[in-house]
């Protein structure tokens, strides 16, 4: 990279500038970033190597890094300066991000991933699009349109389709030793929007939301957008793992847990946490929301019942979807409330919340009630044990001990853990340009901040046989560091 002529352009551009060297310097440089002339990940040279070849002293140079890194433009490790992800920067002018106009609410929504494309290898939480059995959901929808009434055409029920609904619940008494009928159950347009719902039926602004640390940004972005105070509560190997000091200090008014796979590091909720969490939950009036994730690819042991069926009249509102276990298009998911709120729930749905989609959600109901729905889990489960297997010992003998493997008992991913050298969110800039969607564990902590560094990495859609050589890939990346 020619620096020379960066600042060369910047002068041209800004003739009427009458800036100093050093601020000439940190202004050429920025919008070079910003431009993204300098890409993410470009290491910058070495202030004494930049001095010389600029003709400039080398404090003008130490003053534009430290002002880029103040900005978040920069960052810096072991060997040097880095270009930081774009995503990450944060603009400092109305120009660049427009701000006016917006509510708190919308300036809260953290900034998302962007996946080039769903099928990159390692995008986490997306199932195996190609072993769907797309002929017979055709058939079903095919049927549905052929047996649809005039009246199923309009905006439906506010709850869901009555038929899908008892199709749910069936299937989560058998499968999960959930406790419910089927007026408990709700559908929506996934968990995102459940967890929307939560946070605005089940909660004030001010009210205080725990989550997992690291945890599902999610959950993350709708308690935040409904203006609700979020502390992280920390996670080992056997689930979230609050203190008695956090029951104390911070009791919360929800609680979100992913017990079953815990987002992003894959832990198991012991089923000890499991009766605590509930016990103190109702000890300080709070509502836990699990997140069933994940809980249809359990493989390493019997699978533990859902937090929701464990004790008479849990204080647990229970959302799964068909995401991840069918295909995200389809768009729907459920929540399951206890019963002294269904009333409520539903009025509240009527009036905010028309839902529609009835042909898809009377298809739905019958892939369950045939039992074609639970055929499919076992096949699933079958195929993704296998990719699991070959992407572990991908990464085994390409990472070695390098990357401790976590998460491995259930789900759809794996999450690795690696040393603080190896900045995790840049080299997942450097994977993503080259179609590896290596998610960086960092960018899931939530206040209070803990050090995690690492990458999830989804295995379901990756063919066995592609395996080794993308695992491979990726090493090479991180041993660049």
């Amino acid at each position: 990279m020619d620096y020379a002529l960066i600042l060369a352009q910047y002068q041209r551009q800004h003739l009427a500038a009458n800036y100093s060297r050093q601020r000439m310097l940190y202004e050429a440089l920025r919008t070079a970033i910003l431009s993204q002339q300098l890409l993410a990940a470009t290491r910058l040279p070495a202030t004494r190597q930049l001095s010389a070849e600029l003709g400039i002293a080398r404090n003008s140079v130490i003053y534009a890094y430290e002002q880029l890194a103040s900005e978040g433009l920069v960052c810096a490790d072991q060997r040097g300066t880095l270009v930081a992800p774009l995503s990450l920067s944060l603009p400092t002018s109305k120009a660049e991000i427009p701000q006016q106009g917006l509510s708190q609410r919308g300036r809260a929504f953290k900034t998302p991933f962007i996946d080039p494309d769903t099928l990159a290898a390692f995008t986490p939480g997306v199932p195996s699009l190609a072993d769907f059995p797309h002929a017979r959901w055709q058939r079903l929808i095919a049927r549905s349109w052929r047996n649809i009434k005039p009246e199923q055409l309009a905006y439906g029920h506010a709850a869901g389709e009555p038929a899908l609904r008892e199709a749910i619940a069936g299937h989560l008494r058998a499968a999960r030793g959930v406790v419910c009928d089927a007026s408990q159950v709700f559908i929506t347009d996934g968990t995102q929007n459940s967890l929307d719902l939560c946070a605005r039926l089940f909660a004030d602004a001010g009210d205080l939301a725990w989550i997992e640390n690291p945890g599902y940004t999610g959950a993350t972005n709708a308690f935040s957008t409904a203006q609700l105070l979020l502390r992280g509560i920390a996670v080992d190997q056997n689930g979230i793992n609050p203190s008695p000091k956090d029951w104390q200090n911070h009791p919360p008014r929800l609680i979100y847990v992913t017990p079953s796979h815990q987002y992003p590091l894959g832990s198991v909720l012991s089923l000890e946490r499991r009766l605590m969490l509930i016990r103190q939950a109702q000890a300080v009036g709070a509502l836990i929301i699990e997140d069933d994730y994940d809980s249809e690819f359990r493989r390493d042991g019997p699978p533990l019942p859902a937090m929701q069926g464990l004790v008479p009249n849990s204080p647990v509102i229970y959302l799964g979807t068909f995401s991840k276990t069918l295909f995200p298009a389809l768009r729907t998911g459920f929540m399951l409330v206890p019963l002294q709120f269904t009333q409520a729930v539903e009025a509240a749905l009527a009036q905010c919340h028309p839902l529609g989609r009835q042909i898809e959600q009377i298809a739905l109901a019958e892939f369950v009630r045939s039992g074609e729905f639970a055929s499919h889990l076992r096949r699933m489960r079958k195929l993704y044990s296998e990719r699991r297997d070959a992407m572990s010992e991908a990464i085994t003998r390409h990472f070695g001990p390098l990357a401790p493997i976590y998460g491995g008992s259930s789900g759809m991913h794996l999450s690795i853990k690696l040393q603080p050298q190896y900045p995790d969110q840049i080299i997942s800039q450097q994977a993503f340009s080259e179609r590896l969607i290596a998610r960086p564990l960092s960018a899931y902590i939530i206040s209070p901040a803990l050090p995690c560094n690492g990458y999830i990495l989804g295995y379901a859609q990756v063919p066995s046989a592609e395996m080794d050589a993308n695992i491979a890939h990726l090493a090479r990346l991180v041993k660049t560091y």
